[in-house]
């Protein structure tokens, strides 16, 4: 619904019976008689300064029926100079009322990228307030103390502007853990042993490196992705079957007498 008018707002019998004139501009901008409905009132705007001197102003408010804009209304706003007859139109404008249909609110769009959206040509820039990465002289490098991934200490600050941040490692860990190669997936409870024990596991450096690995067997349904050393499933290395009892292996002709067929 259109504002109603002020009771206390006075409004000049010039403006407030203008209402055709009103009218033929919103149909002007509407672009079609039948888009704009009934009168809904009219309110005087006031403002600093002298009515007398600035000029007087009131707004007409119409119903409108503009598909896609329910409850919204056409506001019409007209002017006139003190003492003048001269009716203008100051500006024709669509606006919402208290029952009308608006649009969400505009999210950014790096808060409406969701894992999987990326596609092949697409660019996912990094912004530079991103608590997920530092610049890499900030830290120290969290493989330093690890000999096997010792090569990794010279990258930290000269080939790498930014790096992980504390964050950024505690988000990734979350995200695996909860993921369809953590502890609490249904191939990790049937599992014959974990992730943590099995030959095919890569681990990974720094301080990754005690929760998890790189699966590397190629028969396994995680290969190629990071599992929790707590994850596992019927591929680990150390997966054993029972031997079977020895049977009798026969190599003559041997019937079965205790049954006949019914021709």
């Amino acid at each position: 619904m259109a504002p109603t008018p002020d009771p206390g707002t006075p409004v000049t019998d010039v403006l407030a019976g203008a209402v055709e004139q009103a009218r033929a501009a919103a149909v002007d901008t509407a672009g079609a008689a039948d888009l704009v409905g009934a009168h809904l009132g009219s309110t005087a705007e006031t403002g600093p300064g002298d009515a007398a001197v600035l000029g007087e102003v009131v707004t007409h408010s119409f119903a409108s029926h503009l598909p896609g804009y329910a409850g919204w209304y056409w506001a019409v706003t007209l002017a006139r100079v003190p003492g003048e007859e001269t009716v203008t139109v100051d500006e024709v404008v669509l606006l919402p009322g208290d029952s009308a249909l608006l649009a969400p609110a505009w999210v950014p769009w790096h808060e409406r990228l969701r894992p999987g959206d990326l596609s092949v040509g697409d660019v996912l820039p990094a912004t530079e307030d991103d608590p997920r990465l530092v610049p890499s002289y900030t830290v120290d490098d969290d493989a330093a103390d690890d000999p096997e991934a010792a090569a990794l200490a010279a990258e930290i600050g000269l080939g790498r502007e930014r790096v992980l941040s504390r964050e950024g490692r505690a988000e990734a860990a979350a995200r695996w853990s909860a993921g369809d190669f953590g502890p609490r997936a249904a191939m990790a409870r049937h599992a014959p042993g974990p992730c943590g024990t099995c030959g095919f596991l890569l681990p990974l450096a720094g301080s990754l490196r005690s929760s998890f690995g790189v699966c590397a067997n190629t028969y396994s349904p995680a290969d190629g992705h990071v599992v929790t050393i707590d994850h596992g499933c019927g591929a680990h290395s150390q997966a054993s079957l029972p031997a079977d009892d020895a049977t009798e292996v026969v190599t003559s002709p041997r019937y079965d007498t205790g049954t006949y067929d019914v021709l």
